[in-house]
Parts: structure tokens; C-alpha cells; sequence
């Protein structure tokens, strides 16, 4: 792995453990955000305000959430992580996903896709998701 291909993945993961896990979403942000942050996941405003704002209301209304990251990939500026998050108050207590974020020159964030899906309690086969 190249060194800014290992910065890039050192830095998605910090952010994400900021946001995520520690619950503080304009510091991750400021932290770790380029000038502009493109957004793609439907539910979340475009831009780094609107990204504060969806994770400040998720810290408030689901507290106890953890998210683990299960493995991450790491090719020219592109970062994928694979992960999964609890969600202890919610009816669909566990998620699987995959994200991918676009990094510029200096290693800060500035694209993010995701795709996740709620853990089913059966599946047609004995493998996790994980």
C-alpha cells in the first residue's frame, strides 16, 4: 500500500470513530473534511453542515450506538469500509454496510457514497455478514 493510500484509510477510520462512536461530528469534520464535502446517501443534506446536522440528531435519538469496522481497502484516493453498527434502541439493533469515501491531495474527505442494510434474523445460507 502506498503511504498517502495508508493515510487516506488512517484518516477515514479517525473520522469515523469521532463521528461515529464518540459522537462528535463537527470536530471529525473540521478535523478531517476537505473544503467541500459531496454527500450521496439520500437521507443526508449535501455539504459539511448537513452531515453535522444528520449525525448530531442520530447521536441524539440513538444513544449507545457503536460502530465496528470489520475490514477497509484502501486504491489511489478512494477509501471502502466494511462495517458493522449496533443500534441498541433501535428496532433494527444491527446494520451491515460499506462506505466509500473520496479523498483529495491532502488526505481530507470530500466525497462519500454508502450502501447498508439491516442484519436479517435468517438467511438462506450459515454465513455473517461480517
Amino acid at each position: 500500500m502506498t503511504s498517502s493510500c495508508d493515510r487516506n484509510r488512517k484518516n477515514v477510520i479517525a473520522f469515523y470513530e469521532l463521528m461515529f462512536n464518540e459522537c462528535r461530528p463537527a470536530e471529525a469534520i473540521e478535523r478531517y473534511a476537505g473544503a467541500t464535502y459531496i454527500q450521496h446517501n439520500p437521507r443526508v443534506a449535501d455539504g459539511k453542515q448537513g452531515f453535522i446536522d444528520y449525525f448530531e440528531r442520530i447521536a441524539r435519538e440513538y444513544p449507545g450506538k457503536r460502530l465496528h469496522i470489520k475490514r477497509t481497502v484502501a486504491e489511489g484516493d478512494l477509501v471502502v469500509i466494511h462495517w458493522h453498527q449496533e443500534w441498541p434502541t433501535d428496532q433494527d439493533k444491527d446494520w451491515a454496510g460499506i462506505d466509500i469515501f473520496r479523498l483529495d491531495g491532502d488526505g481530507k474527505i470530500v466525497e462519500h457514497w454508502d450502501v447498508l442494510q439491516a442484519v436479517p434474523q435468517e438467511a438462506a445460507h450459515g454465513n455473517t455478514m461480517f
